[in-house]
């Protein structure tokens, strides 16, 4: 999708394809869409990070809290979003043996009862062996530089939602 088409959006258009490039959170779509128009793909994704960081430390554990366990309950119902569940199972939180989802409801439960939110990684550049590994390793994080952590991996996963949308030409319901 040539920069230009993305420009052309109207504000609906926008947020419907962009909304979910930060996990249920199209109110940055929403946000960032005046700065139109965008220079590149570059411009877009510096104008969401903008905005995180903008936000409050109360804001971005809320921005953290739209995002689901891995191999938790949105994933056991079905009720993940397209790209969570794209990036879940790419990474093999799909494929786990049942000793492994119960480690990974254990970790899961320690990790947001010490922080409040869940634990956040960029699934596609990790597999199941990394994500347990550096789950454990961060729940020995101060609440502080986990939420820093936590949200340098929203910023890694929007990326590549943004890349795949743009790059690949994605359209939905446009």
């Amino acid at each position: 999708m040539e920069i230009s088409a993305v420009n052309a959006l109207t504000y609906e258009e926008f947020v419907e394809l962009f909304g979910n490039v930060v996990e249920k959170s199209p109110i940055i779509s929403a946000a960032i869409w005046s700065h139109r128009p965008f220079k590149d793909l570059t411009d877009i994704e510096a104008h969401i990070t903008e905005f995180i960081h903008s936000l409050s430390d109360s804001g971005k554990e809320g921005l953290l809290r739209c995002h689901p366990d891995l191999a938790g309950r949105d994933l056991q119902s079905g009720t993940l979003t397209r790209e969570s569940r794209e990036e879940q199972s790419q990474a093999g939180m799909t494929a786990l043996d049942s000793a492994e989802i119960l480690l990974m409801h254990r970790l899961n439960s320690e990790y947001k009862e010490r922080f409040g939110f869940p634990f956040i990684i960029c699934a596609r550049l990790n597999n199941k062996a990394d994500i347990v590994r550096r789950l454990s390793e961060r729940l020995k994080n101060d609440r502080a530089a986990e939420r820093e952590l936590a949200i340098e991996e929203v910023k890694k996963i929007s990326s590549l939602r943004l890349h795949n949308i743009v790059l690949s030409g994605i359209q939905t319901k446009l």
